[in-house]
């Protein structure tokens, strides 16, 4: 099979802050040399039948940690530009001892542009960047270009969640997910994306945003056939 090929992007915010701390780097070393995701690996998976999760942005990895540890017969890919998050979030992994985790340092447009389609059965964008300045709208991950490529990667009934904690970020997520054909947001009441999910953990972000009166919302819309 030949690779995709990974478009050039710009990427914006920062890369990475204070030095790793020593069992930090170990963890990201381990995991980088045995986890790391590999998109050939993970479509003959994907032949092979197997439950495919993605989150885009796992920060420290703490949801992408409990998700794994809750369903250890789902493979779990998350992706990470931010290295420090990152490394983390390896610790949480190599700590946890969980095998059914692959993760991406990176741009995670790139692990969308290289899993085969339909292959997902959820994906997570949690609490990503709000951008919320006029003129930095159009780096805002949440836009139709990327629901026209997650509506090929999941399959029909495939799961959509998505959070944010920014009182404008929020309306511009729902605007762009009701009007786009490939999903239909589930929520019936207010208490659908006001109260977190039972299979939602909270994580530190999200309680230090509630501390300073932002509250989430949460958002579940399915794959439409």
């Amino acid at each position: 099979m030949t690779p995709r090929a990974v478009p050039r992007r710009n990427l914006y915010g920062r890369h990475s802050g204070r030095p790793l701390r020593p069992a930090q780097a170990v963890a990201l070393a381990q995991v980088q040399a045995k986890q790391r995701f590999d998109a050939q690996a993970v479509t003959t998976l994907h032949q092979n039948g197997a439950h495919i999760w993605l989150e885009i942005g796992i920060g420290a990895g703490e949801h992408l940690t409990w998700q794994a540890q809750a369903n250890p017969e789902v493979l779990i890919i998350g992706a990470e530009y931010y290295l420090n998050g990152f490394a983390r979030a390896c610790k949480h992994v190599a700590d946890s001892g969980l095998g059914n985790v692959r993760l991406h340092l990176g741009d995670g447009r790139d692990v969308m542009d290289l899993l085969p389609e339909a292959c997902l059965e959820r994906v997570f964008i949690l609490h990503p960047d709000p951008w919320p300045k006029a003129r930095q709208w159009r780096r805002r991950l949440i836009c139709p270009q990327t629901l026209n490529r997650l509506q090929t990667l999941l399959r029909p009934g495939g799961l959509l969640r998505l959070a944010s904690d920014h009182s404008d970020y929020q309306p511009w997520i729902l605007r762009v997910l009701q009007t786009h054909p490939g999903f239909t947001w589930t929520a019936r009441s207010v208490a659908d994306w006001t109260r977190r999910p039972a299979d939602w953990p909270q994580t530190r972000y999200e309680a230090k945003s509630v501390r300073e009166g932002r509250p989430t919302m949460y958002i579940e819309a399915v794959r439409n056939p």
